[in-house]
């Protein structure tokens, strides 16, 4: 059987780095054939935090880094087919996510902005790319996101379960999957993942995220500092929804502080239970919830999966029990969106995104 080949390009909310999927797509379930993660170097990255920080910037910044990014996507799917020994003439398309530096769905004119021109990256790699997936969900009346429960929907729906998929990455979103096919798919952003806890370690321990959540696990959770998190309108919001970290930001956390002074570890130790208790109050009035499985980067935090199963009475794993890495997840899904696009097929859910209709995503930049 001749394969179906696809690169998908996540760049996230974490900004920690991008993540590289190679796809076969000619089998049901799809086949991860390579995979890379490459972090940002510390320029990008400042750069990148700077654009999604600031209210104002200038055109020379976000065309600059608009370039950069573009720039360090095809190095890295160079390195992928060199190390998966396959020929650039063999990958039907690349699904680029784009690194987002704005999301305002519920803007006056809502809009979503991400970058890493796809012009260029098609030019560079001599593959078809298509990119700018989420803005036309948003033009047809939809929050822009998630995106990824169509994919989850794809691979993990069974007609004999219903589950959830929790994806914790810097924004944590859920996908509810119900036994009965007949019923609607529904998924939402629940409130920050590891937004919150990543910028607390770098900005007070130097480090760029809490390996294994063993700093949070060795503080203590302040229930006064917590409960003023949990008052904020957004996690008692109805889906559809959608957030990032221009919401659930520093500012944000730092007016919480200023109510409620909290040490440093301490602090930590709340952001995590803030985490999992938002993931939890977002799956709580599901019926029959009998699986959830978590991907991302927030599944490696062995302390914030623990606080998960305090909260959530049912079997918790991660999505490798089900045959796909949780790494690779949202890269997975841009190859499978890209793959929708150039068939002609819709690639968002109007049950979660709240668009109007079911649209074809995305632009096409050919080879």
């Amino acid at each position: 059987m001749q394969k179906s080949l696809y690169i998908g390009i996540m760049a996230g909310t974490s900004l920690d780095g991008v993540d590289v999927a190679l796809v076969d797509f000619s089998v049901a379930t799809p086949v991860l054939i390579a995979h890379l993660f490459k972090p940002y170097s510390d320029s990008l990255f400042r750069a990148s935090k700077s654009l999604c920080e600031q209210q104002q910037l200038t055109f020379d910044q976000l065309g600059s880094l608009d370039g950069q990014l573009a720039d360090f996507f095809s190095t890295i799917v160079s390195s992928l087919l060199n190390q998966s020994n396959t020929d650039s003439q063999q990958i039907i398309a690349i699904g680029s996510h784009g690194q987002t530096i704005q999301h305002n769905p519920n803007n006056q004119l809502p809009y979503t902005l991400q970058i890493g021109d796809p012009n260029r990256l098609a030019e560079k790699t001599g593959i078809t790319v298509v990119a700018d997936f989420r803005r036309r969900d948003v033009a047809a009346g939809g929050q822009g996101a998630p995106l990824v429960p169509a994919f989850h929907q794809a691979v993990f729906q069974q007609p004999d379960e219903t589950r959830a998929i929790v994806n914790i990455g810097g924004i944590a979103n859920i996908t509810i999957l119900p036994a009965n096919t007949n019923e609607p798919i529904i998924g939402f952003d629940c409130g920050p993942g590891n937004t919150l806890m990543n910028n607390w370690c770098q900005r007070h321990y130097n480090k760029p995220y809490d390996q294994g959540g063993q700093l949070a696990q060795s503080g203590t959770v302040n229930l006064e500092l917590l409960q003023g998190m949990l008052k904020d309108p957004y996690f008692h919001r109805s889906p559809p929804k959608s957030t990032g970290p221009e919401y659930f930001s520093t500012q944000w956390l730092n007016s919480l502080l200023q109510k409620h002074p909290t040490s440093e570890i301490d602090t930590l130790s709340t952001l995590c239970e803030l985490t999992a208790i938002s993931i939890s109050l977002g799956l709580k009035n599901i019926s029959k919830l009998e699986k959830v499985m978590i991907c991302g980067g927030g599944c490696h935090n062995q302390w914030l999966m623990s606080r998960l199963q305090n909260y959530i009475k049912c079997s918790v794993t991660t999505t490798s029990h089900h045959g796909v890495d949780p790494d690779w997840v949202e890269a997975m899904a841009f190859a499978w969106l890209a793959k929708q696009t150039l068939e002609g097929k819709p690639g968002n859910i109007p049950s979660v995104t709240g668009a109007n209709r079911e649209v074809i995503l995305g632009a096409i930049y050919p080879a």
